[in-house]
């Protein structure tokens, strides 16, 4: 048992404690020798201090501190003294003082660490997540997960005091059809059968509504078998809440009251309540995506009417085909260089799109470029007013099925906004995206729940259900901050008949949808009270109060994209006698070509 135990913090010291005797305990930061005195600091999660060990005042000591190396674990005990004035470090919240060391205790000495802890990052994010335990200790990743902690709290305390209920839900379910694909665990009670892992509590939720709780909040796990990107990850947390008898804007106002005051607690930054409001129509027109980032403008529009009628042959297939174009017009873009408009058109053609045609705007709205022949003044001056391009723009159009179009211009939009340094980073703009369409039709006429199957639609497009199911729209909204998709919700559905003829559009026949959500279809029968609600990424919420590009760095031990925990080498093997109990045998896969 180590004797000097702590009476402070690494980051707790100042000029108020000066001429006390402290212990300190924590993992060395840097040594620094300078021949008859030694620098020590020291460091916890809450800061660092500056050791000193003199070589006139213990020998002995002097020399054990020189031994020290970094990340080594030490106990300390001395006396704080002010720094004078041309060693004060301002830029450290202990920079006034330092400890002249008394006495030091090693109680754990550190191995040579695979990458810096401090100071400049220097690992791969392989060697990062395989020593996780060592990239958490740096203090950007504390500051991180610590952030994230304040997040926790400042939710919780909020749906607190609205009078939301915490209730957990279990992670092994049943498995039903729709939204993403889950993992699943085998039974060893009942061989051949399996539960799936929670990929949302939906069900659960408004099974509480039902069952008379009013208000549910939760802070839930979810689990979700899908390929990984930077905002997406196998096991993630969301912040899960459900309400009876409201409507869409009781739901978007309790959680607006939620979000600005997380943002204002942990990040000191004040967001305007209520938040704007874009329909999906007008964010896949305007934005070309359905979470529109609203940091910088440059809107898209549909410029068809400036090539109609024109001789233009790439305009007269495209339109013929029931095409569109849609362009933008990028402010002072007409200094971009030839090599940097090929690279858009390469950028948009990897992405399956036909290229862009570009023009640049000359004095007097002119334009210079391949098609600029082929309208004539009163199409510049419309097709110009259209995009609202002044003189000195690009122009930037891109002509394909409405759909494609709008995508592949939201994508060339967020390239150049961020190439252009249109985005300030350190603002936030959120809005609401609302009336998405109920379903997604496929080409051969098949039918899918666009969210859930539980969503309803909205009341003025029940009867096209069954009839024109591409045309109905739901009771859905989406949050978006700074383009990025936080969170998605919706008014549910509480009748069983409208919750039937749900199922049957997307292909459910009354037996399937008994077998596979007769429970929950019978409930219904019992009083369910209109209800709805909403999930919350936690993990990107935390991410953007902290200017991150991905969620891996908000959670303590994330996976690589292929699902993978570098650090503990799962997922593994198990052996055959573990396989025989749950009744399972593999069956080897043929190798890739």
């Amino acid at each position: 048992m180590w004797t000097l135990r702590r009476t402070h913090h690494c980051g707790e010291l100042r000029s108020s404690h000066v001429g006390t005797t402290v212990r300190l305990n924590g993992w060395v930061d840097t040594v620094r020798d300078h021949g008859k005195v030694i620098f020590v600091d020291v460091r916890d999660r809450e800061g660092r201090t500056q050791l000193v060990f003199k070589h006139d005042r213990n020998p002995e000591l002097h020399q054990r501190a020189n031994s020290l190396r970094p990340e080594t674990v030490i106990a300390v005990e001395g006396v704080v003294r002010m720094r004078d004035g041309q060693t004060r470090n301002a830029e450290l919240a202990t920079g006034d003082v330092e400890i002249e060391g008394g006495a030091l205790e090693v109680l754990n000495p550190s191995k040579p660490t695979p990458f810096e802890i401090s100071g400049e990052l220097t690992g791969s994010i392989e060697t990062r997540l395989k020593y996780r335990y060592l990239d958490l200790r740096r203090p950007q990743m504390q500051k991180n997960i610590r952030t994230r902690s304040r997040v926790t709290h400042s939710i919780r305390r909020y749906f607190e005091s609205k009078g939301f209920i915490d209730i957990e839900t279990p992670y092994m379910l049943k498995y039903t059809p729709g939204g993403a694909r889950n993992f699943l665990i085998p039974c060893r009670l009942i061989p051949g059968q399996f539960y799936a892992l929670a990929e949302s509590p939906q069900i659960l939720k408004q099974l509480y509504m039902i069952a008379g709780f009013d208000k549910y909040y939760q802070v839930a796990r979810c689990f979700r078998d899908e390929d990984l990107r930077a905002d997406r990850q196998p096991e993630f947390t969301q912040l899960d809440l459900e309400m009876s008898f409201v409507d869409r804007d009781d739901v978007m106002g309790m959680v607006e009251g939620c979000v600005e005051a997380a943002f204002r607690e942990v990040a000191g930054v004040t967001l305007k309540a209520p938040f704007e409001r874009i329909s999906y129509d007008r964010a896949m027109l305007e934005y070309g995506v359905d979470k529109p980032d609203l940091r910088f403008e440059m809107k898209i529009a549909d410029v068809s009417e400036a090539f109609r009628g024109t001789e233009f042959g790439i305009a007269k297939q495209t339109l013929a085909g029931g095409g569109v174009f849609r362009g933008l017009a990028v402010p002072g873009g007409a200094d971009m260089s030839r090599k940097e408009v090929d690279e858009l058109g390469a950028f948009v053609s990897q992405l399956g799109g036909k290229g862009v045609l570009t023009a640049k705007v000359e004095a007097g709205l002119k334009l210079a470029g391949s098609f600029a022949k082929f309208l004539d003044d009163s199409r510049v001056r419309g097709l110009c007013g259209t995009i609202k391009a002044r003189d000195g723009d690009l122009l930037v159009i891109v002509g394909d099925k409405p759909d494609r179009a709008a995508e592949l211009l939201g994508a060339a939009r967020l390239r150049l906004g961020t190439q252009r340094k249109l985005i300030d980073p350190k603002t936030y703009r959120v809005c609401w995206v609302l009336d998405f369409p109920m379903f997604e039709v496929g080409s051969d006429g098949s039918v899918a729940a666009r969210h859930h199957p539980f969503t309803s639609p909205k009341d003025e497009d029940v009867g096209r259900i069954e009839t024109d199911p591409a045309l109905v729209h739901a009771k859905a909204y989406d949050l978006v901050i700074n383009g990025v998709e936080v969170g998605g919700g919706s008014i549910r559905i509480h009748r069983r008949d409208l919750q039937q003829q749900v199922f049957k559009a997307i292909g459910l026949s009354d037996e399937e949808a008994r077998e596979k959500f007769g429970f929950f279809l019978e409930a219904f029968e019992y009083g369910a009270p209109p209800h709805g609600g909403i999930a919350l990424g936690l993990d990107r919420l935390a991410m953007l109060i902290l200017g991150l590009d991905s969620i891996r760095d908000v959670l303590p031990f994330p996976k690589t994209q292929k699902g993978q925990d570098l650090m503990m080498g799962s997922p593994s093997t198990v052996s055959d006698t573990q396989l025989k109990d749950l009744g399972i045998k593999l069956i080897p896969r043929p190798p890739s070509p």
